[in-house]
């Protein structure tokens, strides 16, 4: 299953896309990172079935270990894509946010757009490993 960032706003030579990149090279799923203009541009076209989830400071709150199990069950049902939409500095519109298949939050703090790709690289690499059957310092 290909997992796939799409982010609002250019990342360019930072700090945040070097640790980015960091966590992308561990992920040995599929893994692909789109870049949008502030507003406007086009979204690609999805590998069919998919499923959306929108990163929102309103969305659920999950433990690391429930995040992988979700991303295995689809896998598991042959989702082809999951793309996770990071919108831009306002987040997301309403008829984004009824459509997704989940709204996925990292705590009731604002961080920044640039800083949540990393962030959501991180738990990828991490839902993975876990798959994989990695030991997980925190299970039981």
């Amino acid at each position: 299953m290909l997992l796939h960032i799409i982010a609002r706003g250019k990342i360019a030579r930072s700090p945040e896309e070097q640790l980015l990149e960091r966590y992308a090279r561990r992920i040995v799923w599929p893994f692909r990172h789109t870049e949008l203009p502030e507003t406007g541009g086009r979204i690609p076209p999805p590998q069919t079935p998919c499923r959306t989830v929108l990163l929102d400071e309103r969305g659920k709150a999950m433990p690391s270990e429930d995040f992988a199990a979700l991303l295995g069950r689809w896998r598991d049902e042959g989702i082809r894509e999951t793309r996770f939409l990071i919108g831009a500095a306002d987040g997301h519109e309403e008829p984004a946010r009824r459509s997704a298949d989940l709204l996925l939050g990292f705590g009731a703090m604002t961080w920044p757009h640039l800083l949540a790709r990393a962030m959501l690289a991180e738990q990828l690499w991490r839902a993975t490993s876990i798959l994989a059957g990695h030991p997980y310092h925190r299970s039981g």
